[in-house]
């Protein structure tokens, strides 16, 4: 078995802001495992916020030796975004081998298109407006907040955008005390859901708090083990492959949080097709797809996922699975 692991980067259509920082291309890894004449690919896109660079995740893949299987990478590599991507490779492998899609050799019904969100990134009230309007179009829409001056933002968006339906994602970036004084707020302009508005070391101030709005754990939820300090904080659990470290991982998490009650959000980091395409099965039936990055791409792989009035749609085995 063989394994590459290839620095890429993507030019988005814009630059892209959140309350951490702004950005002009997506820099991923792309990894190839190869296995008697048949390669499989992954993406995984490092993520600062939980300690990765290109460099360390590029280490950690090209530390591995011998034959893999998905079950060994388990206990190899921590959820993150180098499992991820060697995880997903896995899958490819064994599809081209077996000559069947993912979803057939992990049981699943084949998967249709999903409604994702579209999201704004982080501007002036006047230019969130303007980026409202020019997407008014889309059912679901997701602003980046998380600064003191995020109601005059959220109001611009709300009128930019009467009838989609919007979701908040505050990236840590408030406290509790914002966050109880913003509430009602949200209630008025008809947020659906509000993502991590508390620093994940010190969301246990969310419990015993009035959720009038539903409230997804994102930066507080990676992978299984992390699932039984979610209780009574969240309402919904945001899965994304990087967190988890791979589809596996995912649909383990995805099954583990419905049997706990929450529902679920299927995430991503701003990547390209290939790293979407695997997600595209956790997501089917969630409560809320966010499955955007392609489209924050100047550019992206060839084949490309399907974006239209239905949705995102599951790959094509040219591209991935």
């Amino acid at each position: 078995m063989q394994i590459t692991v290839t620095p890429d980067r993507f030019k988005l259509a814009e630059v892209f802001t959140i309350s951490r920082g702004s950005r002009t291309e997506a820099k991923v890894l792309t990894v190839r495992v190869s296995q008697n004449g048949v390669t499989g690919w992954g993406e995984c896109v490092p993520y600062a916020r939980y300690d990765e660079t290109l460099e360390s995740v590029t280490a950690q893949i090209e530390g591995l030796s011998g034959t893999l299987t998905r079950a060994a990478l388990y206990d190899l590599l921590p959820a993150g975004a180098a499992r991820n991507a060697v995880d997903c490779a896995l899958w490819d492998v064994e599809a081209k081998t077996e000559g069947k899609r993912v979803w057939e050799l992990a049981g699943l019904p084949a998967p249709k298109p999903e409604i994702t969100a579209y999201t704004l990134s982080l501007d002036t009230p006047e230019k969130m407006q303007a980026q409202a309007a020019k997407h008014a179009f889309r059912p679901l829409l997701k602003i980046k907040l998380g600064t003191p001056d995020d109601m005059p933002r959220l109001e611009a968006v709300r009128a930019g955008a009467p009838k989609s339906t919007i979701i908040v994602d505050a990236n840590e970036g408030w406290s509790a005390e914002v966050y109880v004084d913003l509430a009602p707020h949200l209630v008025r302009l008809g947020v659906a859901l509000v993502e991590q508005p508390l620093p994940a070391g010190e969301d246990e101030a969310l419990i015993g708090m009035a959720r009038s709005v539903p409230v997804c754990a994102d930066e507080s939820a990676h992978d299984c083990s992390t699932l039984p300090k979610l209780k009574g904080k969240y309402d919904v659990v945001n899965i994304k492959l990087d967190k988890t470290g791979g589809l596996t991982e995912a649909l383990r998490l995805r099954d583990a949080a419905m049997a706990e009650g929450y529902d679920v959000m299927v995430g991503c980091m701003v990547g390209s097709s290939l790293a979407m395409a695997p997600a595209t099965l956790v997501a089917q039936g969630a409560k809320v797809v966010d499955l955007d990055g392609p489209l924050l791409l100047g550019e992206d792989r060839d084949p490309a996922l399907v974006f239209d009035n239905d949705g995102v749609h599951p790959p094509v085995a040219a591209l991935w699975g």
